[in-house]
């Protein structure tokens, strides 16, 4: 990625480099020196981007500037997790995947499947210490934002592997393309397809550790003009503690026709819905702590593509339906709740965008986004003297309106200018205007240089500004200025691709819990700070076309320590394969300085995870694949309260046809 590091915004930083050092494993040094650090956008050896999973340096994303472009040319950083890559990892969920994958990106757990909502809820995503919990970063499904209309926040348990054809990750502002909620970063879902002409169908079982059972059926045809895809998947698990089952079923639909040579028409459908449980931390057991949701996406949308232009008009409408008991703590004297919390919030939005290519090396970006969010929430009372009545805590829906403009300029084969403006009204804020700007520098030898700057921000949520206390309706955008230097390099015919990305993050503005200045108890405020700096490194080498290995690696200094936001974040795996007959991977994932607490009495965890994926084809049409985790048993926590399972293992079968 790309990062504007300066040592003096930091004051301790070198302090926390020298910590650092001493706090490694002795082999952390080798590996990275060895390997580096992938940027993302390395590799011209399509061999190597396939055994990695890393993406090539001139290969096509769409993340960092809505239409397809040649990831060397943005000055942001785009990390790009294939399908391959996915499907190596055999996991139900996208988040383990990208946290694996993702340097700077962590995501957080509290059980060997399934994340929940509401109190004790696990699946928080943070990208270099700033939360999607907290609506400061954005999870995309082919560029449409996906978050609850109420809470604004990313709902993990629906993104889910069976909609990836591969996954990309902007860490730092998206806001000039996204608008809010993009402030700290995003992670665009690309949905599957069929990319040649045929049929392809598999169907996946697994079953293993806690009861744990995975399903799923997914078909994909393109014949012709049309495409199409159909997945389904159901899920469910005991838990490795009382009172946290988890069950899931879901299923997703797209289809596409090619109307002309350059005219592409599609719509697609997601649904997921799961039931989960919720046991309260180990030193308070919660009785009844029941969730039903029900969360729901579509998108209608045509797209152009010629020599010069290219572009989209997309539509689309996401909803959730909410159901959760919040239970109660017998060890605390407590007895049943008498009220049941609902909630139905939904999401719409129109996208128009088209990229012009107005004169050599030159593509302009113009684009137009109006979203209506929000929904109604209140507590419905079953026992007690209200029994059968109901207390409305919100009914509101908000608009936001914006325009934007990104240009490009490659002058001569080795600079390409960078900038972009976005002019973004909120129905009740008020107006933000939004800019950055950014180079990429193409040098000798595969050698790739970025750096930028730009800004973030995100709109105040309707639960903040109008549900429970503190709520406060006179909140003030959040904003940050992110500023990025990014290195990378390809080297050996394309066998090893390499990176460097120093960041540094001034934010002001945050919304935070503060004691109300006219009255008692707390209230939102304006009036937290950010102040992060960090090094990203990654790095993908395929020694022969058997063996391959890649590494990630991430160290955030935080002047004000956040939870799930890890200090130093290290993955190395490797891969070994035969073709189409063996597969074996193998990864080791290093944590420490996790904040599970902080405040008053801060409290941090340190582990080591070891996982192991395999599969063998018995034969052309039948894959048997095992997945085991934490091997090394190893005593953790991410969630303050909830033991993570020590060693889980689930195996099945992969049928083709």
């Amino acid at each position: 990625m790309d990062g504007g590091l300066v040592p003096a915004a930091c004051p301790k930083f070198c302090e926390d480099i020298e910590r650092m050092r001493n706090r490694m494993f002795s082999g952390l040094g080798i590996i990275l020196l060895c390997a580096a650090s992938l940027v993302p956008g390395g590799s011209r050896a399509q061999e190597a981007a396939d055994s990695t999973g890393m993406h090539e340096m001139d290969e096509v994303v769409v993340t960092g500037t809505r239409n397809a472009t040649d990831a060397r040319h943005l000055s942001q950083t785009v990390a790009v997790v294939s399908r391959r890559k996915i499907e190596q990892s055999m996991q139900p969920s996208l988040l383990p995947v990208l946290t694996e994958n993702v340097p700077g990106l962590f995501t957080t757990s509290r059980g060997i499947m399934g994340y929940g909502v509401s109190d004790g809820a696990a699946g928080g995503i943070s990208l270099r210490g700033l939360s999607g919990g907290t609506a400061q970063m954005m999870v995309l499904i082919d560029g449409h934002p996906q978050y609850a209309g109420i809470f604004g926040h990313p709902v993990s348990d629906a993104y889910q592997s069976l909609l990836a054809d591969k996954v990309e990750v902007l860490r730092g502002p998206a806001s000039v393309l996204y608008g809010s909620n993009a402030m700290g970063g995003v992670v665009n879902i690309v949905t599957r397809r069929q990319h040649a002409d045929g049929v392809n169908t598999r169907l996946r079982a697994g079953y293993g550790s806690f009861n744990t059972l995975e399903t799923e059926a997914t078909n994909l045809i393109r014949k012709g003009r049309f495409s199409s895809v159909v997945s389904a998947s159901y899920n469910r698990t005991d838990g490795h503690r009382r009172d946290m089952g988890f069950e899931q079923g879901g299923g997703y639909a797209k289809a596409g026709y090619d109307i002309t040579e350059h005219w592409n028409a599609y719509a697609d459908v997601n649904v997921t819905h799961f039931n989960a449980s919720y046991p309260g931390p180990v030193s308070a057991p919660l009785v009844d702590g029941d969730q039903r949701v029900t969360r729901g996406v579509s998108s209608l949308a045509m797209t152009n593509t010629y020599d010069r232009t290219s572009g989209a008009l997309s539509f689309f409408y996401n909803w959730g339906k909410h159901w959760v008991n919040d239970g109660y703590t017998p060890s605390l004297g407590e007895t049943s709740q008498d009220g049941r919390f609902h909630s139905k919030d939904n999401m719409m939005g129109l996208s128009l965008y088209q990229s012009t290519r107005f004169f050599k090396g030159n593509r302009t970006l113009f684009g137009f986004d109006w979203f209506r969010y929000g929904g109604e929430a209140w507590t419905q009372y079953v026992a007690g003297d209200r029994a059968g009545t109901r207390r409305d805590l919100v009914d509101k829906h908000e608009d936001e309106l914006a325009g934007y403009v990104e240009f490009r300029q490659d002058l001569g084969r080795r600079l390409t200018l960078n900038a972009g403006v976005r002019v973004d009204n909120h129905s009740r804020v008020g107006t933000e205007w939004v800019p950055q700007a950014g180079m990429a520098i193409h040098l000798p030898h595969a050698l790739e240089l970025k750096a930028s700057a730009s800004k973030g921000f995100r709109y105040p949520i309707l639960r903040e500004m109008y549900m429970f206390p503190p709520q406060n309706p006179d909140l003030k955008p959040e904003s940050m200025w992110n500023y990025e230097i990014a290195l990378s390099q390809s080297l050996f015919n394309g066998r090893l691709d390499c990176g460097l990305n120093l960041f540094y993050i001034d934010g002001k503005n945050l919304i935070m819990r503060l004691p109300n200045p006219n009255g008692s108890g707390q209230l939102n405020q304006n009036s937290g700070e950010v102040d992060n700096c960090g090094v990203e490194l990654q790095a993908g080498y395929r020694i022969n076309r058997h063996w391959s290995v890649d590494a990630n690696y991430s160290y955030l200094h935080m002047k004000v320590p956040v939870i799930a936001a890890p200090e130093y974040k290290l993955y190395v795996g490797g891969l070994f394969t035969t073709g189409n007959r063996w597969s074996v991977s193998t990864g080791v994932q290093y944590i420490d300085g996790l904040y599970t607490a902080v405040g008053a009495h801060p409290e941090q965890e340190s582990f080591v995870l070891w996982n192991v994926r395999g599969s063998f084809s018995a034969t052309k049409w039948l894959d048997v694949w095992v997945r085991g985790e934490n091997l090394l048993a190893q005593k953790y926590e991410i969630n303050a309260g909830y033991p993570m399972p020590r060693a889980t293992v689930v195996g099945g079968i992969q049928v083709k046809f």
